[in-house]
């Protein structure tokens, strides 16, 4: 129904305006995921509002700054070899407007009605949605053509975290009752007066831990998803690590190591694809590289890798070759410019200083039965802060909305006052819709896209 040419002026706009989406995506990911960390001070009246979202948009630019690119890339990878890198050099245009698309409409959305959820989810579920309408594009069996083990392995993140949340804060909460005895600690805040000394320091301690951390895990996400456009948009420019020429010169004699291992097992079906691939990479001349076709290759022999050591029939040794050897290839294609970092870190951290008002409420108000009080706040944030911030420097993306709302819920279970199941339910629909309906609006609009 829609054809986009490689490099013609239709693509190159469309291009631009996937580079605008995915600008707009992390600044909406600010306001609307970013509430989580400033709830509490907020509610509290440990900083004024301003003070606040001024202060955790920039403690969120630090940890896009800082964080490294782990998370960014196990994202990118839910995608198949062939969407990830069109070897033709097809700038990939219906990928990045359904999966912007998608995940831009379904956070708005959510944001407009007050409810907690979680922009990871967005991304992730549009993700798995382009790699589905991939498969019954070209009618591949799905078993074979999705990385189900990269999304199990995601989803599981996204599952446990907000239960650790939960456990974790309640867990604190429990043993800080006990612990310290200052009345202020557990008093709902009265009118516009701050708590007294310590306990605001706390609130404002958590509150730049959970900012940090936010930026450290979901600033890596737009990073891998502003990379998949520049690729787009130039690829002879960006589909290469720049700084990776001595790795280019080591293709062909890696490849060679692994097109046996590639032969020898069968991995799901996977394997023509990836041997040819790696025939091709033997042939690399570091002199006459094609940027656009090398990084494609690249891509589907590390999809054969995975296969290879994650597959029972072959030996130890072997699957710790393959493993090996597709951490030497991959950063040559998976890096992230400086400028890149800061644009993510400036649309995050901007973003965070707008918009935050109707899910503070919801946090303060509208999760137990009585209003937050400073040492469910400080405990919330302390466990989400030390979860997300493991996370991010393990290359789990996980939903800090998730994981502070649960927190929060823990909080309350703890201190006996009760749940508001009326708005954990709306938040529990949330959760269990947005990958359904992610996955269906990215697939259906992946596919409509590449037809004709």
């Amino acid at each position: 129904m829609l054809h986009f040419a490689p490099f013609s002026a239709l693509s190159i706009l469309a291009l631009v305006i996937c580079f605008l989406l995915v600008c707009v995506f992390e600044f909406v990911n600010g306001f609307h995921d970013t509430a989580n960390a400033v709830a509490t001070v907020i509610y509290t009246n440990s900083l004024k509002p301003r003070t606040a979202v001024i202060w955790s948009g920039l403690m969120n630019f630090v940890g896009v700054i800082l964080g490294g690119i782990s998370v960014a890339y196990g994202l990118v990878e839910l995608l198949p070899a062939d969407v990830l890198s069109p070897p033709n050099g097809d700038p990939a245009v219906p990928m990045l407007m359904a999966l912007f698309g998608t995940a831009l409409a379904w956070n708005l959305f959510t944001w407009w009605f007050g409810i907690p959820n979680s922009s990871s989810h967005c991304v992730i579920g549009a993700l798995i949605g382009v790699a589905i309408g991939d498969a019954l594009l070209h009618t591949r069996d799905l078993g074979n053509s999705v990385d189900w083990s990269q999304i199990w392995k995601v989803l599981r993140a996204l599952a446990i975290s907000p239960i650790l949340g939960l456990v974790g804060a309640g867990g604190l909460y429990f043993i800080l009752k006990h612990l310290v005895k200052d009345p202020d600690l557990y008093s709902p805040p009265k009118g516009e007066k701050p708590p007294h000394g310590w306990v605001r320091g706390l609130l404002i301690l958590t509150c730049t831990g959970v900012s940090f951390s936010h930026g450290s895990n979901d600033g890596q996400k737009s990073i891998g998803l502003i990379m998949l456009t520049i690729i787009g948009i130039l690829p002879a420019t960006f589909a290469l690590n720049p700084g990776a020429a001595p790795d280019v010169s080591h293709v062909a004699e890696r490849a060679a190591i692994v097109a046996p291992l590639l032969d020898t097992y069968d991995h799901d079906g996977l394997r023509g694809e990836a041997l040819a691939a790696a025939g091709r990479l033997q042939q690399t001349k570091p002199d006459a590289v094609v940027p656009s076709q090398l990084r494609a290759d690249i891509y589907e022999v590390v999809a054969g890798l995975k296969a290879v050591a994650a597959n029972p029939a072959a030996s130890a040794e072997d699957r710790k070759t393959a493993k090996a050897i597709g951490n030497q290839f991959r950063p040559t294609v998976e890096y992230a410019p400086w400028w890149v970092r800061l644009l993510s870190a400036l649309c995050l951290g901007i973003g965070t200083m707008v918009g935050y008002k109707r899910i503070v409420h919801t946090l303060g108000e509208k999760i137990g039965n009585t209003h937050l009080t400073p040492a469910q706040g400080a405990s919330a944030e302390l466990v989400g802060a030390g979860l997300i911030a493991t996370a991010g420097y393990t290359g789990l993306p996980v939903s800090t909305t998730h994981i502070i709302t649960a927190g929060i819920a823990g909080t309350m279970l703890g201190s006996g006052s009760g749940i508001n199941r009326g708005m954990l339910a709306k938040i529990a629909l949330a959760w269990i819709f947005t990958l359904p309906v992610t996955i269906a609006i990215a697939a259906g609009l992946f596919y409509v896209m590449n037809m004709g």
